[in-house]
């Protein structure tokens, strides 16, 4: 049985992440920076400066995601903060249904997964979630919303799965606020009870 272990995303990890990145996805493209940008800005970059503004956020901290490891091999990476430092989904037209206002800081979202092809089917997107609550609730969150996509509605390619899967968070005590389109889920978690 594969040992997994998750780690919060620190400058000496900068390395490690770029790995999990590199192995399949859109990560090494995005470098997890969509959700920072607003369209024209991201429009403006190169994936050099994508990999240069991420590795800005990682060094000044806090952590913006988790990094999950397989047998101390980096496979897989959650994006989890305030939903305030991801200013793209306070400017995304499918999230305005979220029923709390977009600057409350007391509101943090999960918005990105990646997981190397090889280590695909193996769970990590349900263990970096488990393990993104616990730090979400440790950073003082008391929501914790995120926008899967229902794959019973929509098949969807393995690239755009990189908001999760509805069956995910549901199975982790989500419930839906918001169907913004038929197979896009608004979802989030109650931490204060």
């Amino acid at each position: 049985m594969a040992e997994i272990t998750i780690q919060a995303a620190t400058p000496d990890r900068f390395d490690d992440i770029q790995h999990a990145f590199a192995g399949g996805g859109d990560g090494a493209g995005c470098q997890c920076v969509w959700w920072l940008l607003r369209a024209k800005d991201w429009d403006a970059t190169t994936v050099d400066s994508r990999r240069d503004m991420f590795r800005a956020e990682v060094d000044a901290g806090p952590p913006p995601g988790l990094l999950a490891y397989i047998d101390g091999t980096p496979a897989a990476w959650v994006r989890v903060g305030p939903r305030t430092r991801q200013p793209r989904l306070a400017h995304t037209r499918n999230y305005a249904a979220s029923p709390d206002p977009f600057d409350d800081p007391s509101v943090w979202a999960v918005s990105c997964f990646v997981v190397r092809r090889e280590f695909r089917g193996q769970g990590l997107n349900r263990a970096l979630l488990d393990a993104a609550v616990d730090f979400a609730r440790d950073g003082g969150a008391r929501v914790v919303e995120a926008y899967p996509i229902d794959v019973r509605v929509q098949k969807t390619s393995t690239n755009d799965l990189y908001h999760g899967a509805l069956s995910t968070f549901e199975a982790a005590g989500f419930h839906e606020v918001a169907r913004p389109k038929p197979h896009l889920s608004i979802v989030q978690r109650d931490l204060a009870g």
